[in-house]
């Protein structure tokens, strides 16, 4: 009898929890934001000037981990595995902001004419720059990326 009431009681407890807790599932990679870019033409590597749209989905950052963006950029940098040091990142678009109430950003543009090399690695970074409380209650920015590898074509 005592397992009985245990096992009901406890399938009640679940079943109320279940309806109470958000059910938006958010990996941990998502904390600032999903990313991810297209071509307009299809293209799956890009040359300089070539037009790319550039996408970011805030949704699970600002909704589940309470990370909602201040301002964020967009920068082609050499993953720092295979970077020799003196590439610098590319900037594709700087402090940019969210609209009051939308969790996502969109914008096209080109790959800047930088010069790019033959058979190297390249990323999309997001840097999203973020505000919390300090130890004194002072507003602080952390910083925040995440990433997404693009294929690049040699400059010549």
């Amino acid at each position: 009898m005592k397992f009985s009431f245990s096992a009901a009681f406890l399938s009640m407890v679940a079943l109320a929890s279940a309806s109470v807790l958000p059910r938006e599932s958010c990996p941990d990679a998502s904390r600032f934001g999903v990313l991810s870019y297209s071509s307009p033409t299809g293209a799956t590597s890009y040359s300089a000037g070539d037009a790319i749209h550039v996408h970011v989905d805030f949704d699970c950052a600002i909704n589940y981990y309470g990370i909602k963006p201040q301002f964020f950029d967009y920068l082609i940098e050499v993953p720092a595995n295979a970077n020799n040091g003196y590439e610098a990142p590319i900037v594709l678009g700087a402090r940019r902001t969210l609209a009051d109430g939308a969790t996502t950003d969109d914008f096209d543009t080109t790959i800047p004419h930088g010069y790019y090399f033959a058979n190297a690695a390249y990323n999309i970074f997001l840097v999203d720059t973020y505000p919390t409380q300090g130890t004194d209650g002072s507003e602080i920015l952390l910083q925040g990326s995440v990433e997404v590898p693009i294929t690049i074509n040699a400059t010549s």
